[in-house]
């Protein structure tokens, strides 16, 4: 059985959940406190931990904050806030995904199961298990293998998701990718318009790629369809122009 933390305040939410997560091959360890969670979670072995972002003492933020200074666990926030900076902020941090409050379970198990797919395959490649992909596109270099993307000679710190998401954009450049694409490849999981978590990634992504090399506008956003990485077209002597990014932005 996968191990899970479920931090959460809510002690009627928590009977549920765990009831539900243990009946789907799941073992559920429970936790109220912010404090009390982050120690669990730094000296004990799970595969994913369920956050809530509104706690007694630490709140979630705090949490995964400190969590990540020493642990890469794939994390899930819970989060009955609306608003997007809450979510941004999350991601930012080292969530690997957000849900907000009120939830289905199955909603809840999907995402669950998503993420651990992203965590085993992202190991697999680390142990040699999957075919090995050497990209160079634009300036950046990914390896899947040793799991590193580098960028102007600076690594790049990267999430699961936000790695998931340059191989697939380093493995078409050029081309564009819709939104329903993406969100199927790198979150493994069925489009929603409502659900703003994949721009969100590609924020934080074109972020990384600017504090590397100014290459925020990398990443180029296709109205209502999805996003392209541009890649430099470089003209003829006696041309216009030395070089441009090739884009079919509408």
């Amino acid at each position: 059985m996968e191990p899970v933390l479920l931090i959460d305040d809510d002690i009627e939410l928590c009977a549920m959940l765990e009831d539900y997560l243990v009946r789907h091959g799941f073992a559920v360890t429970t936790e109220h406190h912010g404090e009390l969670g982050l120690h669990r979670a730094l000296t004990e072995e799970f595969s994913i931990v369920l956050l809530d972002v509104m706690l007694p003492g630490l709140d979630g933020f705090e949490v995964l904050r400190r969590l990540r200074t020493t642990s890469q666990v794939s994390v899930l926030l819970l989060t009955a806030r609306g608003e997007d900076i809450d979510r941004i902020v999350g991601l930012e941090i080292g969530a690997d995904d957000y849900l907000p409050k009120p939830f289905n379970p199955r909603e809840l198990l999907a995402r669950i199961r998503a993420i651990l797919r992203r965590s085993a395959a992202n190991r697999q490649s680390n142990e040699g298990r999957t075919t090995i992909k050497h990209l160079s596109v634009a300036g950046i270099e990914l390896d899947s293998g040793a799991r590193t993307a580098i960028c102007n000679n600076v690594e790049l710190d990267l999430t699961n998701v936000e790695f998931a998401l340059l191989c697939a954009l380093m493995e078409s450049p050029g081309q564009i990718l819709t939104r329903e694409h993406l969100t199927e490849l790198v979150l493994d999981r069925r489009f929603n318009p409502f659900d703003r978590s994949l721009d969100m990634h590609v924020s934080r992504l074109r972020r990384k790629l600017d504090d590397a090399a100014h290459l925020g506008d990398q990443i180029k956003t296709i109205r209502s369809v999805g996003y392209q990485l541009a890649i430099p077209v470089v003209h003829s002597p006696g041309s216009a122009g030395t070089s441009s990014h090739m884009s079919r932005e509408s």
